[in-house]
């Protein structure tokens, strides 16, 4: 039986290119550009970049969420990505169905996409049942209420309908179901998205500590620079398709290499200065 020192990388990404098909256009469009990283396991990578710079796109490749027959779906068009062990490039389905339930994945918006008619127990619960339907519906409460508690939402949430949540419950819960099948990697897409900034730190933190406490791997999604140094230590920056700092943070903006990482660094320095003293009238 292998150790965690003798498992593979959770993630190892080589000269990766991923494309969207058009509709009418022979060309696919470009989404990311020949790029390299690796995400050891236990490890948080936090993947730091604008709109358009590709950093979801990568998220669904991650979750195997790619090369699928919609036309939306991401293509892996060259290089190789390893996801647990496993190339996800032209995946055959029994495969990826395998994968994907060793993967937790929050999308974006995650907390706006839960069943309506379902109590937030029952979508907590539901990826339990989807695997095997026999499973011991006392047992599955318990997990339930093991993660509603995880992730600091009172016992009584798990009988309310999303409707009857905040949008940062909503995400907690979603947060919860990625979680229930204990997945060696959670691929989180910009987890605080649509929720109130006041709710913002709270979330990042649940995911920190519950990173900590269960030692899965995970690559987190954001455009927020308060978030990436709340959540890792290693960041990878994007911009346009392209890898343009990685690294420990504060490495990364000391000397960046990129005009896009220039900005993040004169950023954060703005945010560091401190206010100005007052005067005495």
């Amino acid at each position: 039986m292998k150790t965690p020192l003798d498992l593979p990388p959770a993630v190892v990404a080589t000269d990766l290119s991923v494309r969207y098909r058009q509709r009418g256009s022979a060309r696919p469009a470009h989404a990311i550009d020949g790029i390299t990283f690796t995400i050891e396991r236990g490890e948080t990578l936090a993947v730091l970049g604008e709109s358009g710079s590709g950093k979801s796109t990568l998220a669904r490749v991650l979750a195997a969420e790619g090369d699928l027959d919609a036309q939306d779906s991401p293509r892996i068009t060259g290089g190789e990505l390893r996801v647990l062990g496993t190339s996800v490039r032209r995946i055959p389905e029994r495969r990826r169905d395998r994968l994907r339930g060793r993967i937790g994945y929050v999308p974006q918006g995650a907390g706006s996409l839960l069943v309506p008619h379902l109590t937030a127990g029952e979508s907590i619960a539901e990826p339990i049942f989807v695997r095997d339907r026999k499973f011991d519906p006392v047992r599955a409460g318990m997990i339930t209420a093991t993660l509603i508690d995880a992730v600091r939402l009172p016992m009584l949430t798990m009988n309310k309908f999303p409707y009857e949540l905040s949008a940062g419950q909503r995400q907690r819960v979603a947060i919860a179901r990625a979680l229930v099948l204990e997945p060696a990697l959670l691929v989180a897409d910009d987890p605080t998205s649509g929720v109130d900034v006041t709710a913002r730190p709270a979330i990042i933190e649940i995911l920190h500590e519950l990173q900590r406490d269960l030692d899965f791997s995970a690559f987190v999604v954001t455009s927020n620079l308060h978030e990436v140094e709340s959540l890792s230590r290693r960041v990878m920056v994007m911009c346009r398709g392209e890898i343009v700092g990685r690294g420990d943070i504060d490495e990364v903006l000391a000397n960046p290499q990129h005009p896009y990482v220039e900005t993040l660094a004169r950023t954060r320095d703005l945010d560091r200065r401190p206010e100005p003293a007052g005067v005495d009238l």
